[in-house]
């Protein structure tokens, strides 16, 4: 059943924030028609306990949850998919997402813009927490263009069509406003409070932000390049190819003109690696293009064959790599 707003709230070992955050939500948008979908991403203390205790106490609120921790991607991607809103905000369960901006949030979004992406200008957050959060940021937006000060908030206001268009995985929420804005969407920045985190502690730390900057070179690669890889891995191969070939014609030119020995030179070995080398990027550049052609020629229709058929349903269920095995139980309108 369609909802004007849906909540989508990712929750992992939050016991002592879930039902203050809840409260405030409710207060804060009970003048529209809504749902809150909470996820439970394998808590290992009593937040699911919590989390039916609001399910019960306030209507239109709804869980899910995992047998396991699969990470905020998943959890997400459950959410977007088993929500009705025609507009999907997000917030962290713990409380440092005030839900006083919802209200500024969507009407930023009716502004025109398509996704709203909240903005802590003043983090309640310790300085190694913050620095490698601002290198994080200069980085994704250097090279992506998309000109946002704060990539990693999860205070977000989506239209559905943005949501329907995302596929999440790994540590892929980051770089949402990424994908939105490859494929047209217009995004906007809103300065949003942040406050001090009152209850648990911080699931971020070093390792994420590794993995984080790894997503990062997946992130400037799919949307830069997922629809010509060749121009990314052809350019390289020439490059090497090129230079390679240089250096042969160096040596060869040096061998019959000045009669030198080549055979046991450092810079012979270096010029055949090279030519390798972009031998095997620019294949690899080949076997790219192959794949995006079949991904594009597998979606069209063979026009040797006529089909006259009643149209088809279609239903989905949230399977993903979470899959049945995964969740541990839904509830859901």
């Amino acid at each position: 059943m369609s909802k004007e707003l849906s909540l989508v709230i990712p929750a992992y070992n939050e016991e002592k924030s879930i039902a203050e955050l809840i409260e405030n939500i409710v207060l804060n948008i009970q003048n529209f028609d809504y749902e809150i979908l909470i996820i439970d991403d394998g808590s290992t203390d009593a937040t699911l306990s919590e989390i039916k205790k609001c399910c019960k106490r306030y209507p239109n609120t709804y869980y899910i949850s995992f047998r396991k921790n699969f990470g905020k991607a998943l959890a997400l991607q459950a959410g977007f998919e088993n929500s009705h809103g025609d507009i999907v905000v997000t917030m962290d369960a713990d409380l440092q997402d005030d839900p006083t901006d919802i209200k500024r949030m969507l009407d930023k979004l009716h502004e025109g813009y398509d996704l709203v992406s909240g903005w802590k200008v003043k983090r309640n957050d310790p300085i190694e927490k913050r620095l490698p959060s601002k290198l994080f940021n200069f980085i994704v937006a250097f090279f992506s263009g998309v000109k946002l000060h704060d990539f990693n908030c999860g205070f977000k206001a989506y239209r559905r069509e943005v949501i329907q268009s995302l596929s999440l995985y790994g540590e892929m929420h980051r770089y949402i406003p990424v994908f939105a804005a490859r494929n047209g969407f217009k995004i906007a920045e809103l300065p949003v409070i942040n406050n001090k985190r009152a209850h648990g502690k911080s699931k971020y730390g070093i390792k994420r932000y590794l993995r984080g900057l790894f997503d990062a070179v997946t992130v400037f690669f799919i949307s830069k390049y997922i629809d010509k890889p060749m121009h990314y891995f052809g350019k390289i191969g020439i490059s090497l190819l090129f230079v390679g070939i240089i250096l042969s014609v160096y040596l060869m030119a040096r061998k019959f003109i000045l009669s030198e020995s080549i055979g046991t030179r450092p810079l012979l070995m270096l010029a055949v690696l090279l030519i390798i080398l972009g031998i095997q990027f620019f294949s690899v550049g080949l076997i790219g293009e192959m794949l995006v052609d079949f991904k594009h020629s597998s979606k069209r229709k063979d026009n040797r064959i006529m089909i006259n058929s009643a149209s088809t349903e279609k239903t989905t269920q949230f399977t993903r790599d979470v899959g049945k095995k995964g969740l541990r139980e839904t509830e859901d309108s």
